[in-house]
């Protein structure tokens, strides 16, 4: 299995890092897969599979690096970069750094994608060009329309995240973060279920990469900054309001209790005004008579104030279930 040995100053240091490269990177993946995870994801990918397909169709040689490093279980390390890890870093700079790989360091990470020789159309040097202008071209066309949104729901994982961690610890913040991945103590962290060597990570710059599509890989780099990007637990579908049980609605107003059932994954107010119909003054009010109960919580999350269920509104919600 991929084990890191990760010491507890790195965990202590470790961040989470919100990334729109890693995101076009996640989409670009999910298109080619073209298998929704998701109705939400489903509507996306009837939105811009066809032109994404009819970009490929048009450029034979972007459309084999494609199928390149969606060959095998390693992705190409200079499609993956590791994020800088100071603050959110915008596309541009990210992107940029795919677009200046140096050729030969993009045809030994093929080398390894493949483990074995390159294709002979693969074997130019403007291979890594190319790559940058494809994730540009999934961030302008099918990611930045939607950006706003998507990184509401990654800025709620984080929050779910931190708090998890600070009433379980890591074991209970890395739990369900990616398939095959857990802590197994002793300063172990299992990434995932493949037959790779142990990788040393102590004293090294750790970093969470929430991605809203149900992709995920990990990178480091010479300037020892290791990254994992996960697909995050909340989801873009979740544009239906659950139903509000009746015992709930009974006891705190339907109002209140539908904002209330809304918070089981963390929302800012703009999202719980969109979801409920009612107006901001509402909906602040409720807030904070929720949070006056103990049953909420809030954590602001960059520009955003995330609102979020204390163990005790589960608790209620559950109850009245």
């Amino acid at each position: 299995m991929g084990l890191w040995q990760v010491d507890a100053d790195t965990l202590a240091g470790s961040r989470f890092v919100i990334s729109a490269a890693a995101e076009a990177t996640a989409c670009l993946f999910a298109l080619d897969q073209a298998s929704p995870a998701h109705p939400g994801e489903r509507a996306w990918l009837a939105a811009h599979l066809p032109a994404y397909r009819a970009r490929l169709a048009a450029d034979p040689v972007t459309d084999l690096l494609v199928r390149v490093a969606r060959s095998g279980n390693w992705i190409p390390d200079f499609l993956t970069p590791t994020p800088p890890g100071d603050g959110n870093p915008d596309f541009p700079e990210e992107i940029a750094r795919v677009r200046d790989t140096p050729p030969e360091v993009v045809q030994a990470d093929l080398e390894v994608t493949l483990r074995g020789p390159v294709p002979e159309g693969l074997r130019r040097e403007d291979v890594a060009h190319r790559a940058a202008e494809l994730i540009t071209w999934v961030w302008t066309e099918t990611v930045a329309p939607y950006w706003a949104r998507r990184r509401r729901v990654l800025e709620a994982d984080v929050v779910a995240r931190t708090g998890r961690l600070g009433q379980g610890g890591w074991a209970a913040a890395l739990a369900d973060m990616r398939p095959g991945m857990r802590w197994l103590g002793g300063e172990r962290l299992q990434i995932n279920t493949h037959d790779y060597p142990p990788r040393d990570v102590t004293g090294a710059r750790l970093m969470f990469v929430p991605v809203t599509p149900r992709q995920g890989w990990v990178s480091w780099d010479a300037d020892r900054r290791f990254s994992v990007v996960y697909p995050c637990a909340g989801s873009l579908a979740a544009t239906d309001r659950p139903p509000v049980p009746d015992a709930l609605g009974r006891l705190l107003g339907p109002a209140r209790a539908a904002v209330l059932v809304l918070l089981a994954t963390p929302k800012t107010t703009t999202q719980l005004v969109a979801l409920t119909g009612q107006g901001l003054g509402s909906v602040g009010r409720h807030l904070r008579i929720l949070s006056e109960a103990g049953l909420i919580g809030r954590r602001r999350s960059g520009r955003s104030v995330l609102y979020y269920r204390h163990p005790a509104g589960d608790a209620l919600v559950a109850a009245s279930r």
